[in-house]
């Protein structure tokens, strides 16, 4: 998607200086590596179905429920041990033990053996979502319960669970999940796409891999002829990094060694060096976090007070206002895609719109420019658009559509359910807390009837508003419907209790024992034999 005139910074294959690269040997032990990793994941949820009861997801994310709710589990001890691994040795852990990587990299084996090599895309802003989405993750919780006078929670072991799914998508989810941020991303974005621009997991190894001292350093048989480059798969400007610092400093590495097995002169070796490189008297800076955010400084700016040297300016795909365009198109798509219908979870939201912002982008060019190329395709020449432009016009068409469609439900959902929580406020007056009621039903049946799928969060939000209204039938019939696509012993409950307010003492007694069939709880026991002895029996 770069201008005709100004080509991605990726060495040039044309005319390799010392060859063309030989393959990496290390790429297979890698492979291996993350095979390995997915088959202890079967494993693991193997011995989930069968004992019942097992280890609780070594997953990064679920180190959010330490930090909101203080259950010290197996994720949260795996992402603890993994940052100080990375403060040691640097940033490996992306490289061979990430199951989404393993994705990627199969993405972009596929399209290599197809002969395509996808162009990476540079952006100034995109660049930072990483780091602004693992500070959500793994920061916001507790700055949100400090801003609101809450106390941290108590620390208690949680190693073990029944519910081991409990924090994951169903299985069209993750499905989706991992061909949007594990193969498309990395068609439109280049090779690892997602670690980019996307991943919270990266942005937070990333900051961490800048003090550690495990580098890839360099000797003197260096040649410059960048073989380290082109084989790398995380776009890093290998050559260029060893010949400025004497090693990489590019917080981008994860440590996968291709670089280190190709190079012809046996110059690339994993070692440890100064975690803080020093800069030379000509004003050398590598790619830290702090370079990248330099960025964002204009680039006249630099140039002037010679920031950035010419030798490793970068050359980005966009221009300033469409950088800010992106930068406010991914906003708009995660407000769209966050938890749509209680489903799509955080990792393919982002995914979701960082292509939503770039596809805009590439349309707006598209429409605009008399020939223009994306990737491998030639959307439109000579003024006139291809087979391919106009099959890209249509495929992004539907999608903007239902980016817009997404948008609709989303703001009807969220501020019918911000008008739920505004009624509380006006226990003491009446009428004011019953038009609030009515103003946030409205919007929640516009969710209701336009949303593409059935979601339980707004039957389940429309059955309290109506019981607030006191309106028990039609809170009865959401919180049925709500139940129906998605079972809970709270719902039930609850649906107990309204059947019992309408003196419907039968079908509250079918929905306890329903419920009791299923889980043995002595709530449900207790509300039984109220129940009965209420009944007579």
């Amino acid at each position: 998607m770069a201008s005709p005139n100004v080509p991605l910074p990726v060495v040039s294959l044309d005319k390799p200086r010392c060859g063309t690269p030989r393959p990496s040997r290390r790429s297979k032990f890698r492979a291996a590596a993350l095979i390995l990793v997915h088959v202890l994941v079967i494993a693991h949820v193997a011995h989930w179905k069968i004992r019942g009861k097992t280890l609780t997801p070594m997953e990064p994310s679920e180190a959010m429920q330490t930090l909101e709710l203080g259950y010290v589990n197996a994720g949260f001890l795996l992402l603890g041990i993994t940052l100080l691994l990375t403060l040691l040795v640097g940033r490996f852990f992306c490289g061979w033990a990430c199951h989404v990587v393993a994705y990627q990299d199969l993405c972009a084996w596929i399209l290599k053996k197809l002969g395509l090599r996808p162009r990476p895309l540079r952006s100034r802003l995109l660049m930072l979502i990483p780091f602004g989405a693992a500070f959500y993750m793994f920061a916001w919780p507790s700055v949100a319960r400090w801003m609101a006078g809450e106390q941290m929670p108590a620390w208690v072991w949680h190693l073990k669970t029944e519910q081991f799914w409990q924090t994951f998508p169903g299985p069209g989810i993750a499905i989706l999940t991992i061909l949007v941020d594990g193969f498309l991303i990395v068609y439109l974005l280049g090779a690892k796409g997602f670690c980019t621009y996307g991943c919270p997991y990266g942005g937070l190894f990333a900051v961490v891999n800048q003090a550690s001292p495990g580098r890839i350093l360099v000797n003197d048989n260096c040649e410059g002829c960048g073989h380290c480059t082109q084989t790398c798969t995380s776009n890093v400007r290998v050559h260029e990094e060893v010949a400025l610092h004497g090693m990489v400093v590019d917080s981008g590495c994860m440590k996968c060694l291709d670089c280190v097995n190709v190079c012809p002169k046996e110059a690339l070796r994993f070692g440890f060096g100064n975690p803080i490189p020093k800069l030379h008297a000509a004003g050398k800076s590598g790619v830290s976090i702090l370079t990248r955010l330099s960025v964002l400084v204009p680039s006249w700016w630099r140039r002037s007070r010679n920031a950035v040297p010419p030798r490793t300016q970068r050359i980005y795909d966009f221009r300033w206002w469409e950088e800010l365009f992106l930068a406010v198109a991914f906003l708009a798509g995660l407000y769209a895609f966050r938890s749509l219908y209680g489903m799509v979870p955080f990792l393919l939201a982002l995914g979701l719109s960082v292509i939503l912002a770039v596809s805009l982008v590439a349309g707006w060019r598209l429409c605009r420019r008399t020939d223009f190329r994306f990737q491998h395709h030639s959307l439109k020449s000579g003024g006139g658009f291809t087979r391919a432009g106009i099959g890209a016009l249509l495929v992004l068409g539907m999608f903007w559509v239902g980016t817009a469609h997404s948008a609709f439900v989303q703001y009807h959902t969220r501020e019918g359910e911000r008008m739920l929580h505004q009624s509380w406020q006006f226990s003491d007056q009446p009428d004011q807390k019953r038009r609030v009621l009515e103003r946030g039903r409205s919007l929640l049946g516009v969710a209701s009837r336009w949303g593409a799928w059935a979601d339980p969060r707004v039957e389940n939000t429309l059955a309290v508003v109506a019981r607030d209204l006191g309106d028990y039938a039609a809170a009865e019939a959401h919180l049925r419907r709500a139940i129906a696509w998605e079972p809970s012993t709270t719902k039930s409950l609850e649906l107990s209790t309204l059947c019992l307010q309408q003196g419907k003492l039968q079908e509250a007694r079918v929905v306890l024992e329903k419920l009791l069939e299923v889980e043995d709880l002595p709530e449900v026991r207790r509300r039984l034999a109220i129940l009965e002895r209420r009944m007579g029996e």
